[in-house]
Order: C-alpha cells, then sequence, then structure tokens
C-alpha cells in the first residue's frame, strides 16, 4: 500500500510540475502578445495620424488651388466684361451722338418749313 501511495504522491508532483510549468510559459506567452499588441496598435495609430495629416495637407492644397485659379477666372472675367461694356457704351455714346445731330437738323429743317408756310413762302423742291 506504500507502494501505491508513493507512486501517487510520485505521479501528482509531476504532475503538479508540469501545469505549473506551462503555466508559467503561458503567462509569458500572454505577457508578451499583450506587448505586442500594444506596440502594434501604437503603430496603427501613428500611421494613421501620418496618413490623415498627408490627406489634409492634399485636400488643403488642392483646394487653395482651386480657389486661386477660380480668382483669376473671375478677374480676368470681370476685366474682360468692363473692357465690353466701357467699348459698348463708346459705341452707344457715338450712335446717339449722331442720331441727336440728325434729329436736330431734321427738327429745323421742319420748323423752317412749317415757318415758311406761316410766312407764305413756297416750297423749295
Amino acid at each position: 500500500m506504500q507502494m501505491h501511495r508513493l507512486r501517487t504522491i510520485v505521479l501528482a508532483s509531476v504532475f503538479t510540475v508540469f501545469l505549473a510549468s506551462g503555466f508559467a510559459i503561458a503567462q509569458d506567452g500572454a505577457k508578451q502578445d499583450m506587448k505586442a499588441a500594444g506596440a502594434d496598435t501604437k503603430n496603427a495609430a501613428k500611421n494613421t495620424g501620418h496618413a490623415v495629416s498627408t490627406g489634409t495637407k492634399k485636400t488643403y492644397n488642392k483646394t487653395a488651388s482651386g480657389a486661386r485659379t477660380a480668382y483669376h477666372k473671375t478677374e480676368n472675367g470681370t476685366k474682360t466684361a468692363r473692357d465690353k461694356t466701357v467699348n459698348g457704351t463708346k459705341t452707344v455714346g457715338k450712335d446717339v451722338g449722331r442720331g441727336s445731330k440728325v434729329t436736330a437738323k431734321d427738327t429745323a429743317n421742319g420748323t423752317k418749313k412749317v415757318g415758311d408756310r406761316i410766312a407764305g413762302k413756297p416750297n423749295p423742291q
């Protein structure tokens, strides 16, 4: 019976040693896994930050470039419109001036004819 007890004690000791060493190895593995996960998370956060920064800078630069282009196109369009308005106003002014002269002459001639009729002068042909 003592042999049986001795075998049981030895067997229990062997299991205890193996289980304890396996548990210790598992503890180190879990600790290392946690460190690796933390490092991976840190690197992912850094990479994400750099990607967001790069994207933001590219978007800003494209927006600024587009705004400058729109400004220059608006400026050129405004100058063209102004020049055409000035030329159109000059043309209209000349046409109005000519029309006024013609109208003034026609009015003067009409008034002269009416005056001649009133005075009894014959119409020149």
